[in-house]
């Protein structure tokens, strides 16, 4: 059954158009994804299609009746209620129902079972008895209990005053809320933000059963991958439509821009050969027929633009001056949090050199803490933290507090690096999308993304081998995620970082430390590696579970093993493409290694020393050996790439 149809949208502000020709199509239970870069008109669009406001041009048309929900990015509850209260509100139709059953309890109970009175309210009761069960008035309770403890509200919470609980608790509520509401569209605009690892997989699991429709908004990656079906893209002003995950949506849209691409040069290669010969032949009397022929064709040709995708996103390296020693970092039995009160602990791990350490754990459990009191920002409340010989150290931090509010975004980056002329701190600011008037906005006036975009400005320009990150992908969209993850997987050095993005996790950590309230236990791997050693540990913990239990179980666990091939596909596709690096990189210093041979023969001095010239010529000869064989390897690596990418 169809929900709800999108019309040739368009949005203008004044003359410039952010999106237009939009079509789209919601069909009752779809799991559906809307992605696109930052300002590409995402939340714009979901307005438009939630009734707050109206398209410029085009239509949406919905099914009669149909109950929408739509929770705006960090939209929290603002009430007066406790936490059980508000979210008992959402079944006063209940409660009245309930009320109005008890009512026909006491009216029956004083009136004669003979009377015709008594078996007409008794047909009331019985139809209001049948009416709340069917929708739920035995279950909303459990349903409440549900919910709140899978967003980690414990019954020791719900009598909390909502107006005293923090922003991202709130927001936490304001989606509860929502889902117990259970309309047929749900619209949820970044509803991960402020979301730990337990509750996400939570709100997975939630969402995949959910009985109505998903429509989503969100940079978390894996969250999508678990969630949707079908994904809708907002480029280049326009909406395309892809079927299957976020996965399956990036591999299928890499492949329609190459066929795209390859199309579009293919023609230009055939405009180029008609354009040559009407110019060569249109004056010479024996080929003016044929020449004109082909203009008249250059003329009724539909001509291609040229394939290009709105993903402007930034580009940066991190580097370092010299290499670190090989023990980076030791933390032994430490105790992190304030003022004598201990958030963690005791905590111990070991960091060496080259690894890519991934810190995660529950909100609040102290994850920045221990970032910060390593870096000597906070002190520790017990316990010992040794750091290694000749450390550059880079700190990105999640609350952004290193940047000066009243500082332009110029000077912000050149007050640090005065000796550097301007052009090159504003060709380096324009690598992170800080173009034109952008580097006159002061801090302040930035948004968090532009914040994120910044602090990652500054860190690229100064020397590091040994970086520290504090969620670096909050604020940044997919395309800048990316990018991140290529820098530091390229990056030489030793990082340490905290995230929850467990996209971000699986693409880069080589290890992962699960951080509790009372230690820290490492895991060799990245997250995906986690969950399975975790996974396997349970199982052969819980053998002695119940049939019905075991069978819920083996579900779960074969959609974990379908999204682990995914995954392991993905990451032996990513092996080949070291290979062929690795390879292009050989030739490339190889290729440089002959020429400077040959150029070394070629000098008068040697062209007259045979001895010389023979022993040169014998290094030119291997070199050309390890070459060949190299090109050989890499043509191999290559066609596998390509087998691997076709299948």
């Amino acid at each position: 059954m169809l929900l709800l149809q999108a019309n040739n949208v368009e949005r203008r502000f004044g003359a410039d158009i952010l999106f237009h020709n939009v079509n789209m199509q919601i069909d009752e239970h779809s799991r559906t994804a809307l992605v696109g870069r930052n300002g590409a008109g995402k939340t714009t669009l979901l307005k438009m299609i939630a009734g707050i406001t109206e398209p410029d041009e085009g239509t949406i048309s919905k099914a009669h009746d149909l109950s929408i929900g739509y929770l705006a990015q960090d939209q929290g509850l603002d009430s007066q209620n406790n936490i059980w209260d508000e979210l008992d509100s959402v079944f006063a139709p209940l409660h009245e129902m309930e009320k109005s059953i008890h009512q026909l309890e006491e009216k029956l109970s004083s009136i004669d079972s003979t009377t015709d009175e008594y078996q007409y309210i008794i047909q009331q009761y019985d139809h209001l008895q049948t009416t709340f069960k069917e929708q739920g008035g035995f279950e909303y309770a459990s349903k409440m209990r549900g919910v709140l403890t899978g967003f980690g509200f414990g019954e020791d919470m719900y009598d909390l005053p909502i107006n005293s609980l923090s922003g991202g608790q709130k927001t936490k509520l304001a989606l509860a809320k929502i889902l117990l509401q259970e309309p047929q569209l749900l619209i949820l605009d970044e509803p991960t933000n402020h979301l730990d690892m337990n509750v996400l997989n939570w709100l997975e699991d939630y969402l995949r059963g959910y009985n109505g429709s998903v429509l989503v908004v969100s940079h978390d990656r894996y969250f999508l991958d678990h969630v949707v079906s079908q994904v809708y893209d907002l480029d280049n002003q326009t909406l395309t439509h892809y079927t299957g995950n976020y996965s399956a949506f990036t591999k299928e849209k890499a492949d329609w821009l190459r066929a795209e691409m390859k199309h579009y040069d293919q023609q230009q290669k055939k405009i180029a050969k008609l354009e040559d010969f009407v110019n060569k032949n249109l004056v010479r009397a024996s080929t003016t027929k044929r020449a004109q022929a082909r203009r008249k064709q250059l003329e009724k040709m539909d001509r291609m633009e040229r394939p290009t995708t709105d993903d402007s996103s930034i580009h940066f390296s991190f580097h370092s001056d010299k290499d670190s020693g090989n023990e980076v970092l030791d933390v032994e039995n430490l105790k992190v949090g304030y003022n004598e009160n201990v958030l963690a602990g005791p905590l111990s791990f070991k960091e060496r050199k080259g690894q890519r350490i991934g810190i995660i754990g529950p909100n609040g459990i102290g994850k920045s803490t221990l970032l910060k009191t390593i870096l000597k920002k906070q002190p520790a409340i017990s316990g010992s933290i040794k750091l290694g010989a000749n450390l550059e150290i880079g700190y990105y931090d999640q609350e952004q507090q290193q940047l000066h509010p009243d500082k332009t975004v110029l000077d912000e980056v050149w007050d640090d690096h005065p000796e550097v002329p301007e052009t090159e701190i504003r060709s380096l600011l324009g690598s992170f999308l800080f173009v034109g008037d952008d580097v006159f906005k002061t801090v302040k006036e930035l948004s968090g993304g532009q914040k994120a975009r910044l602090e990652l400005t500054k860190l690229s320009f100064q020397p590091i081998n040994f970086l520290i990150l504090d969620e670096p992908t909050n604020h940044l969209d997919i395309d800048s995620r990316e990018v991140l993850e290529t820098a530091i997987n390229e990056f030489t050095g030793t990082v340490l970082f905290v995230s929850h993005d467990r996209y971000f996790l699986n693409q880069v950590a080589t290890d992962i430390l699960n951080m509790s309230s009372t230690g820290i236990t490492h895991y060799q791997g990245n997250y995906d590696d986690f969950v399975n050693e975790t996974s396997t540990l349970s199982q052969n913990e819980d053998k002695t579970t119940i049939p019905s239990t075991t069978q819920t179980s083996s579900k779960k666990s074969a959609g974990q093993q379908s999204y682990q091939a995914s995954k392991q596909n993905q990451r032996a596709r990513r092996k080949i493409q070291r290979e062929v690096d690795k390879f292009e990189q050989e030739m490339d210093s190889l290729q440089a290694k002959h020429d400077q041979i040959e150029q070394q023969m070629s000098a008068p001095e040697v062209a007259t020393d045979i001895a010389k010239l023979s022993d040169l010529q014998k290094q030119l000869d291997e070199c050309q050996q390890q070459l060949d064989q190299a090109e050989e390897n890499w043509t191999d690596a290559a066609e596998r790439l390509e087998e691997f990418d076709q299948e």
